[in-house]
């Protein structure tokens, strides 16, 4: 079966951000894929207990903000009796490890190195724990969520709560003030030479709430994102016969084709429609669409 090009030249790329569920029913698919049956407000129920970062802006200060490395972890949250993905999913955690949680609520991540995602996320995500992957990592938390109060009191309490639980895998991500934007860059240079992703920002007067936040941050040298996979755009030329271009939707409900950074075995047998994608950016444009964006990766089913 052959399919129709779909964007075939460099000067129909902006016409991705012209994309809506109308103009798709013009446009060739591949076989058996429709669009995403999951709304906009269903993606965010999915993540309703979770306190979700928005990228920096150059215009906020960051002496209103406690800073900390942004670990490349796998998001973990513990209810006082189980622990779970960010999405609700439980974790199969060893029982020592769930027996040496406090009972108070935590937000964290699972965590065994920096460069180091790809073996946690399997260790992590496997139905029948392996102990020795376990013993390798930690839960570092940055959060108690639903705790009342400003976020730098939430911390101090934090430290008490895992004081009191004294478990050496268990500890608190170390927050820190940086006092302008040039201390801020810097701190991002020294974390990012050292193999980390990057920074977290979260403003120290900040009540925890749910959902995607003004006062939680993230600081990148190239920012990155997460979209949903509404459709599979065929491909054309040397992608004819697979899929050329994703069509996504980010946090804010716009949409987007997303046609770089797959290999060849993506093509074949891309992420399935509703899954959730990380891309990385450069820029926005005028509408807010992401600019030069890039595939990083496939959120997995948590």
């Amino acid at each position: 079966m052959t399919f129709p090009v779909l964007f075939p030249t460099p000067a129909n790329r902006q016409r991705r951000a012209l994309l809506s569920f109308g103009a798709l029913a013009s446009c060739a698919l591949l076989p058996g894929l429709g669009l995403a049956a999951q709304s906009a407000n269903q993606a965010k129920a999915a993540s309703a207990g979770v306190m979700l970062a928005k990228p920096w802006q150059e215009s906020l200060n960051p002496a209103d903000y406690l800073v900390s490395e942004k670990l490349d972890g796998v998001r973990a949250l513990w209810d006082g009796s189980a622990l779970r993905f960010r999405s609700g999913r439980p974790i199969a955690a060893p029982s020592w490890f769930v027996a040496g949680l406090p009972a108070t609520p935590l937000d964290g991540e699972l965590w065994l190195g920096r460069r180091r995602f790809d073996a946690l996320s399997g260790a992590v995500r496997k139905e029948s724990p392996v102990d020795a992957e376990w013993r390798e990592l930690r839960y570092l938390v940055f959060d108690l969520p639903r705790e009342p109060g400003p976020f730098v009191q939430r911390v101090a309490r934090l430290r008490e709560v895992l004081d009191v639980a004294a478990q050496p895998w268990l500890g608190a991500v170390a927050q820190s003030t940086v006092a302008d934007s040039v201390s801020l860059q810097l701190r991002l240079k020294e974390v990012v030479a050292a193999g980390g992703e990057g920074l977290v920002l979260h403003r120290a007067d900040a009540l925890w709430a749910p959902g995607r936040s003004d006062a939680l941050r993230k600081l990148k040298p190239v920012p990155d994102e997460e979209g949903r996979v509404l459709a599979h755009i065929a491909g054309a030329g040397k992608h004819q016969g697979r899929m050329g271009a994703l069509l996504l939707e980010t946090p804010d409900g716009q949409r987007f084709a997303l046609g770089t950074g797959f290999t060849d075995a993506l093509r074949a047998s891309p992420p399935p429609v509703g899954a959730v994608v990380t891309y990385r950016y450069r820029d926005r444009t005028a509408s807010g669409l992401p600019k030069f964006a890039s595939f990083v990766r496939v959120r997995e089913a948590d």
